[in-house]
């Protein structure tokens, strides 16, 4: 643990904790720091988006639509070209489509 607030001089004066010694004082810890709840709360639980994050997350799902049926758009006009010059596109390996 090098650095601006851990000189070298630090880790040999205070070596750092044997790993069973870590593990015993994580499970010590994980029993009086648990929650008390009927279920486990897990990403996405949360009832719904607060109000005042609606308009950038409007525009941010229409930015992503927008970019997805635009590049959508690109690759099929491409690909028209590409059949009317008679040319056999190709996928990013190399390989005939």
């Amino acid at each position: 643990m090098n650095g601006p607030d851990h000189p070298p001089e630090d880790t040999q004066e205070n070596p750092p904790l044997p790993e069973s010694v870590r593990d015993h004082l994580g499970h010590e810890l994980r029993g009086v720091l648990t929650e008390t709840t009927l279920e486990p709360r897990y990403l996405g639980d949360e009832p719904g988006i607060p109000e005042k994050f609606e308009p950038q997350i409007r525009r941010l799902e229409t930015r992503l639509k927008t970019h997805e049926e635009g590049t959508d758009a690109v690759e099929h006009a491409l690909d028209r070209i590409l059949d009317a010059f008679g040319v056999t596109p190709r996928d990013n390996d190399g390989a005939p489509r």
